[in-house]
């Protein structure tokens, strides 16, 4: 387990969007003009893997990882969902959601990978952040988390 000793820009969020949290953990989206559709599932504390939670955390995070991944199906309708948890770069434990169109930028590589082409989104690839986070809200609903 990591201590706090060491600067985390995820311990520190600046401007952060956030469309929803509880006192466990937070769901942000990714200011990304390529990516609207890219949101993160940030753990509250300073752990770097998900075997450093107890079953109960552990539960909790996926749950509002699959909740996040049907906001965006509901919101968005993309062509794919992409789910990563890396910690590589930053050791603070998140997860990565994001709506994928076959038109995105990188399709059908990951995000981060070369680009394949110029993006042409798809019209509805972008909703307000009140519309994310309603989506996100209503699917955290139905799994008994609200």
């Amino acid at each position: 387990m990591l201590t706090t000793s060491h600067y985390c820009p995820l311990c520190k969020p600046d401007n952060e969007i956030v469309l929803w949290q509880d006192s466990y953990l937070r769901v942000i989206r990714v200011a990304d003009e390529e990516y609207p559709g890219y949101l993160r599932v940030i753990w509250q504390s300073h752990v770097a893997e998900m075997s450093d939670l107890d079953p109960q955390g552990r539960l909790h995070v996926m749950n509002v990882v699959m909740a996040a991944e049907e906001a965006l199906r509901d919101c968005l309708r993309p062509d794919k969902i992409n789910l990563a948890c890396f910690g590589n770069m930053v050791p603070h434990l998140h997860w990565h959601v994001i709506a994928r169109f076959r038109t995105d930028r990188h399709f059908p590589q990951p995000i981060w990978g070369a680009p394949q082409r110029e993006a042409r989104l798809p019209i509805g690839a972008r909703k307000p952040d009140a519309d994310l986070a309603e989506s996100l809200r209503r699917a955290i609903s139905r799994i008994g988390m609200a």
